[in-house]
């Protein structure tokens, strides 16, 4: 689905559980131009609520490339998977979950992306004096 102001794309994923285990996992990709730096990627176990995570949205392109990322979010490509598959590794104090992403899927939500807010043109939608107002005590 995508408006003028939001890009979401449902896919799934797997939850990799080890070498030879794995289990599907519904994913939910959203953008919004208004967080031009953000991707909002929402997890739905079975059985359990919602995950959220908020990825940014440089690290999910540059691991289409190659390794990105470091400590709680990692991002690469799948080795001997050609353009099939890439990883995705999120780690927390509350645990930590390795998945499998289609690259066709992601590739295609950030071209529907980079249609509404081309890379490295983030920094002109960013409203700096709220941001400011947020970050700064008030006097």
């Amino acid at each position: 689905m995508e408006s003028s102001r939001t890009v979401v794309r449902g896919l799934t994923a797997r939850l990799v559980a080890s070498r030879v285990c794995s289990l599907p996992l519904r994913m939910r990709l959203r953008y919004e131009p208004a967080d031009p730096c953000a991707v909002r990627a929402t997890f739905f176990p079975h059985g359990a609520e919602p995950v959220e995570w908020v990825l940014g949205r440089d690290l999910l392109a540059d691991g289409l490339e190659g390794r990105a990322g470091h400590g709680d979010v990692r991002i690469w490509s799948a080795t001997g998977r050609g353009d099939q598959a890439m990883y995705i590794a999120l780690g927390s104090r509350a645990g930590s979950a390795l998945l499998e992403v289609p690259v066709r899927d992601v590739r295609s939500f950030l071209e529907s992306t980079e249609a509404l807010v081309p890379r490295g043109t983030e920094a002109g939608r960013i409203d700096w004096d709220t941001e400011l107002a947020y970050l700064l005590p008030q006097s």
